[in-house]
């Protein structure tokens, strides 16, 4: 899922956020609360464990959504971050440490409930869970909503430069084209990299058949050729700067770029994408459950959710959020496509599987 943001939002969204809030400065306070927060656990800590820049910290006068909870409640938010689902899942399957609060994407929320790794969660004490809207209740990794609540969405797409780029890409297969060697970027992690390859081939993204698996892979391996990078945050300075030429990446962190270059463009490829929803989640080993609820459902406050929709700038599942006069995101053509672009979600694989492409990462990177 995702979504590495290491730099701030750009000066623009910023503005917009500092202005339908309450003026730029600091911001710790949330004036119009629906819940109902209490200081019965003022004191404890609630370990939150969540991507990095994936929440509206106060930045040029953004609401500190961190800060506002602690203020309101009096329990202490200890707040670190994870830069890919599978990095966040080794360190919890360790057993080393205990997070309250963890926003893993789709697949791996299927994983760690099949794995007993999460808590159900009791959203009858969630005042503020009318806000999600249905399409995103029930999907595929938690059809009886049990261990997770929606916290964003978003799709993957062609980020390029228009003077740099000779039209328009209308395919993932231009990310193999020589005439841009040296000037194409793409993802530093096997899913989202193999991801591509496969749209690009025509194969299912959860493909069980290993064969297919060999094919998206020597696929990759003729990429190599023209390929300037791999890359995750590092994206946002090369594109920014244009120091490449196409890249893909998440349709939120295409809207910081541009703010930046506006030379840049983007596209959803006509063979399909990944479409991935975010979620809020209580780990099995949760210390402090009731204040973990307590938060979740101050995420699900409009004015905490619009902050953070402003502040990451990815598609909000919250209605309370996209029904506000100050979302400025609202009228997005890419986020909000009106005409929807073939998506498909990842799910999660069976081990074996997962080992073998896994493996043929490993290849295609060693066959650069």
């Amino acid at each position: 899922m995702k979504k590495v943001i290491s730099i701030v939002l750009s000066v623009a969204i910023i503005i917009t956020a500092c202005v339908s809030m309450t003026g730029c400065g600091t911001n710790d306070t949330v004036e119009n609360l629906e819940g109902t927060y209490t200081q019965e656990y003022a004191g404890t800590t609630l370990n939150v464990f969540n991507w990095g820049q994936y929440i509206s910290d106060g930045a040029e006068g953004s609401l500190d959504v961190n800060a506002a909870f602690e203020k309101l409640t009096g329990i202490k938010v200890n707040y670190s971050t994870y830069e890919s689902n599978e990095a966040m899942y080794g360190k919890m399957k360790s057993g080393a440490v205990a997070y309250d609060i963890i926003i893993p994407s789709d697949y791996m929320i299927q994983r760690m409930a099949n794995e007993g790794m999460l808590r159900e969660i009791d959203t009858s004490k969630l005042s503020n869970y009318h806000y999600i809207a249905d399409k995103y209740k029930g999907l595929y990794f938690d059809p009886d909503n049990k261990y997770s609540v929606a916290y964003s969405v978003g799709m993957v797409g062609l980020i390029y430069n228009t003077t740099l780029v000779d039209e328009k890409p209308t395919s993932w297969k231009i990310m193999w084209d020589e005439k841009y060697t040296g000037n194409v970027l793409t993802f530093n992690n096997p899913r989202d990299a193999f991801a591509i390859s496969q749209f690009a081939l025509g194969i299912d993204l959860n493909t069980t058949n290993t064969a297919d698996w060999d094919r998206a892979a020597d696929y990759l391996k003729q990429q190599n050729k023209v390929l300037q990078g791999r890359v995750m945050d590092e994206v946002f300075n090369k594109m920014e700067s244009a120091n490449a030429a196409i890249a893909p990446y998440y349709a939120g962190d295409y809207l910081t770029m541009a703010e930046e270059n506006e030379d840049l463009a983007f596209v959803y490829p006509e063979e399909g994408t990944n479409i991935f929803v975010d979620s809020i989640c209580i780990p099995s080993n949760c210390q402090n459950y009731e204040a973990a609820l307590m938060y979740i459902n101050f995420l699900l406050e409009v004015e905490v959710a619009l902050a953070n929709a402003e502040y990451i700038c990815y598609a909000t599942p919250n209605t309370g959020v996209l029904a506000s006069k100050d979302y400025s995101l609202k009228d997005s053509e890419v986020l909000y496509p009106a005409v929807e672009p073939k998506t498909q979600y990842f799910h999660d694989l069976p081990a074996d599987v997962r080992s073998y492409f896994e493996n043929l990462w490993n290849q295609v990177i060693l066959a650069d």
